[in-house]
């Protein structure tokens, strides 16, 4: 086993601290990019049949593929706060329940009443409408991942499966709507009047900040914020920050040809496929935006320059828009006149393009390492045979009393009734996540697996008592390393099942992950082949 070394440490460590926001935004949208991109697309075939006439938009069947292709994104706070709930080792199911009180009726009813003087133990509340907003509930689920740890801890574990939703429930949605949706409101609303006194002084400068910005707004929901301002100078004769705001998405679009073109990786060309076909014609670029902005960070500083170039050249020359709609190539006849909107759009696509494939779009601190690997969950994944940590009884995931196992959220495994206290590395890779009550470990292969090994149910309840980690967080380990030792006896003497699960977490990489024995298993016995 070799340790990182202390340069390498540093390094990693001041990565974590600059991918901190990013990585968790990243890794949240990773399992939805393909219902997002499917969504997409059903708006963008939706675009296509209105345009050409061969669908009415007051059709039922128009109505009913609507809701089909835009559900994904209304109810965006219960993906993700399923999604980043798990990201950060939190109940996924309870912060799938903070993210649809936002949605629910009896709070929807108030916004849609437009209701005066509600308040919340004497507390005014500000309410506001949050279907297809990220803000808010990026926030809520942050803070209840770090009061779900606390109550793990006080809280007896018989008691937890009840009291835990129960008060993170009571707590954290309250906030959301006291502090949390709110905080956005206000910064949106701070944003909306700086733009409108940048607009008041020059077309140019304005273009250029909103072009530049939109991007970043968009992944953190400010933007709707500033869509009311759109819609209003419409009522007046014509919008002229819709034009400027266009040339954002568009160099999105370039970005991601520039990444299809670049990239020999085919799991990242798929993706940037899927993403550039809702994104030219429906103007959707959530694939785009989460699946490659936020994994890339040299792609920001493209999509930023890009977008300010044809944002400031639609705003000098005074391009208006006549209606509301996403900017995508089928919406171009709303902008007017119509040559010019092109040459700012068209010129951001060209720049974004340009650059992506002169200077790529992977820089140093992207490259594809057992820590970016785990950071993002977007692995370039090989075909590989992961070996068994444990000796014991092969055991299914579903005999695990863990839902989160048992049920595969977490990912597909196995799991393993160990006969001695020893866990030992199934891979050559590196320590990327270590419990810090040792009782669970997450590697990450060099061929892209990531692993995660819990010894025991319940087991974070003992806090740290029997277990003897070896090895430290970012150590580079080789195959039957010695990870961690733990006492069973003592374990089961505590009351606590001392089954294993060993998972992929980064499963939805894998066309198959599939147990390769069963009865009992010796450390170093092939244990789980992964298939891609």
């Amino acid at each position: 086993m070799n340790a990182i070394n202390t340069n390498d440490a540093s390094i990693e460590k001041k990565e974590t601290v600059m991918n901190k926001i990013l990585g968790a935004i990243s890794g949240s949208f990773a399992p939805i990019l393909g219902v997002l991109a499917g969504s997409g697309l059903i708006s963008a075939l939706l675009s296509i049949l209105s345009t050409l006439g061969w669908l009415s938009a007051k059709s039922g069947t128009y109505a009913i593929l609507s809701a089909a292709g835009h559900a994904v994104f209304y109810f965006f706070p219960v993906f993700l706060g399923i999604t980043l709930a798990l990201k950060l080792g939190a109940n996924g199911y309870v912060g799938g329940a903070i993210g649809a009180a936002l949605l629910e009726p009896h709070y929807t009813g108030l916004v849609e009443a437009n209701a005066q003087n509600v308040d919340f133990l004497g507390i005014p509340v500000i309410l506001a409408n949050y279907s297809s907003t990220v803000f808010p509930i990026l926030m809520a689920v942050s803070i209840y991942s770090v009061l779900d740890k606390f109550l793990k801890k006080v809280i007896y574990k018989d008691l937890q499966m009840f009291l835990n939703p129960l008060i993170s429930l009571m707590v954290i949605v309250p906030l959301t709507v006291l502090v949390f949706g709110p905080f956005g409101t206000y910064v949106g609303g701070a944003l909306a009047v700086v733009i409108k006194f940048l607009s008041s002084k020059s077309g140019m400068l304005t273009g250029a900040v909103m072009g530049a910005a939109w991007s970043f707004l968009t992944i953190l929901g400010l933007h709707w914020a500033i869509i009311p301002i759109f819609i209003a100078n419409l009522a007046t004769g014509g919008d002229p920050l819709s034009p400027m705001i266009s040339a954002a998405p568009f160099a999105q679009i370039g970005m991601g040809l520039g990444v299809f073109f670049k990239t020999r990786d085919k799991n990242l060309k798929t993706l940037a496929a899927s993403g550039l076909i809702p994104s030219a014609l429906a103007g959707t670029t959530e694939i785009l935006t989460y699946g490659i902005l936020v994994r890339y960070k040299r792609t920001m500083l493209f999509v930023a320059v890009a977008g300010a170039i044809g944002g400031a050249i639609n705003g000098a020359l005074e391009v208006k828009g006549t209606a509301f709609a996403l900017p995508s190539f089928l919406s171009i006849p709303v902008f007017t006149p119509i040559g010019i909107y092109l040459m700012g759009t068209l010129t951001a696509l060209v720049i974004a393009l340009v650059l992506t494939l002169v200077l790529g779009y992977e820089g140093k601190s992207d490259a594809v390492s057992a820590k970016t690997v785990k950071e993002f969950g977007l692995a370039n994944v090989k075909r590989e045979t992961i070996l068994s940590p444990l000796s014991g009884e092969i055991v299914p995931l579903s005999e695990i009393s863990d839902p989160l196992f048992s049920t595969e959220t977490v990912g597909k495994g196995i799991a393993i009734e160990p006969t001695n206290g020893e866990v030992i590395s199934p891979v050559d890779g590196t320590v990327t996540t270590l419990f810090p009550t040792e009782h669970a470990i997450g590697i990450t292969s060099e061929d892209g697996a990531e692993i995660l090994i819990c010894i025991g149910v319940d087991t974070i309840n003992l806090k740290g008592q029997f277990f003897t980690s070896q090895v430290k967080q970012w150590d580079k380990v080789r195959k039957g390393d010695l990870l961690i030792h733990f006492d069973i006896e003592k374990i089961k003497a505590a009351g606590f099942d001392v089954k294993t699960p060993i998972v992929i977490t980064n499963t939805n990489q894998y066309i198959d992950v599939v147990p390769a024995i069963d009865g009992k298993v010796q450390a170093k016995d092939e244990l789980i082949k992964l298939v891609v």
